[in-house]
């Protein structure tokens, strides 16, 4: 533009609009609400990862022919062993097939009412985990008598049947089975076979009997994620979402912010 009395005309210089302190605090409280926002959807996009792992085996338990260890997340700590063993003076002799837990592991059963902690031999599909069931320590799973028919256990002759086991690794509690197949004749032989064990990565998540794998994913609690809540005014979705984009969506909001200034 030409000025009037020679030579071109100095456009004013513009002034920075000047925020209250009010209006910081506000921008603040803005920007800490969109940051607290991106973190619970980044959250609720990484769920905790859940596994089953499972090991293949064949192991047979043979009379007086040593225990058979169970480990289960191969940490080179045994778990749990079984044992099959022909015990008794020489008129009462009996098979005693046993699972033993390690330090603070246990197995899933209940009382015989002979003062006698008996495993279960659990089916497929049975959940084993908190709250469902009954655990213990010293267990029997099959008992049988050499010269007499009286036995303890239903473990005498099934297949793919299986052991609910409570174990610790890292003093967490971990959940898994091991499956068995078990052969008896009364008086003359008791044999059993470990066919397959696993157990939940996941402390204190249930595990279904017979089942090798499992979802890779579980859902995370929403009430665990919500941020701390903010009381600030509302805001458009928009700008919401420039704001939770971080530095770069704060310069423009306060930039369009200043515009609409009176």
């Amino acid at each position: 533009m030409a000025c009037p009395f020679g030579g071109a005309m100095k456009q004013p210089a513009r002034v920075p609009s000047q925020l209250s302190e009010s209006m910081h605090k506000r921008l603040n409280a803005y920007a800490l609400a969109a940051g607290a926002a991106g973190v619970s959807v980044l959250a609720l996009a990484q769920p905790a990862e859940a596994k089953i792992v499972y090991t293949p085996a064949y192991k047979k338990v043979l009379t007086n022919g040593g225990p058979a260890f169970l480990d289960l997340n191969h940490d080179g700590v045994n778990d749990f062993y079984l044992t099959n063993v022909l015990g008794g003076r020489s008129t009462t002799q009996f098979w005693v097939l046993k699972v033993v837990p390690g330090h603070g592991n246990q197995i899933f059963g209940g009382s015989n009412g002979g003062g006698y902690f008996v495993a279960s031999d659990l089916s497929a599909g049975k959940a084993i985990g908190p709250n469902k069931q009954h655990f213990g320590a010293a267990t029997i799973m099959y008992r049988m008598g050499l010269y007499y028919s009286h036995t303890i256990g239903s473990w005498g002759n099934v297949h793919d049947r299986f052991l609910g086991l409570r174990f610790l690794i890292k003093g967490k509690v971990h959940y898994g089975w091991a499956r068995l197949n078990v052969s008896s004749v009364h008086g003359k032989s008791l044999t059993a076979t470990l066919t397959g064990y696993a157990y939940e990565t996941i402390p204190g998540k249930a595990i279904i009997a017979g089942r090798t794998k499992g979802p890779d994913e579980i859902e995370n609690s929403a009430d665990q994620l919500n941020p701390t809540a903010l009381t600030v005014p509302a805001l458009p979705s928009a700008t919401l979402g420039m704001l939770a984009t971080g530095a770069p969506g704060l310069s423009i909001w306060r930039r369009e912010s200043q515009r609409s200034l009176p």
